[in-house]
């Protein structure tokens, strides 16, 4: 997972010039963080509802599309593979804001 978004930090960027959105936008790396986290929970519940045992196994790597712009998502994994993301699904690139 990515480090904490730093509020302070992102101020003095947009202070700076730096863009809101985009590849390198300040509020990108926050919907990156906030969908981490959305995603570490789903798999939290997924695998408190498992009847057999089913540990975590790492991360994957996906780049993700969203209105704000592209970035790089850390998509948590269980062993058995049957965690199914609701918020970003396996094999669609486009996160949706609803």
């Amino acid at each position: 997972m990515t480090n904490q978004f730093n509020f302070e930090d992102a101020v003095k960027a947009l202070q700076s010039g730096k863009k809101l959105n985009g590849k390198d936008g300040v509020l990108t790396s926050l919907i990156k963080q906030l969908t981490e986290s959305a995603l570490l929970a789903e798999l939290e519940q997924h695998l408190a509802n498992e009847q057999e045992p089913n540990p975590r196994n790492g991360s994957s790597t996906k780049t993700v599309k969203s209105s704000v712009g592209n970035f790089e998502l850390d998509t948590p994994r269980d062993r058995s593979g049957s965690f199914e993301p609701q918020l970003v699904k396996k094999i669609k690139p486009r996160l949706v804001m609803k």
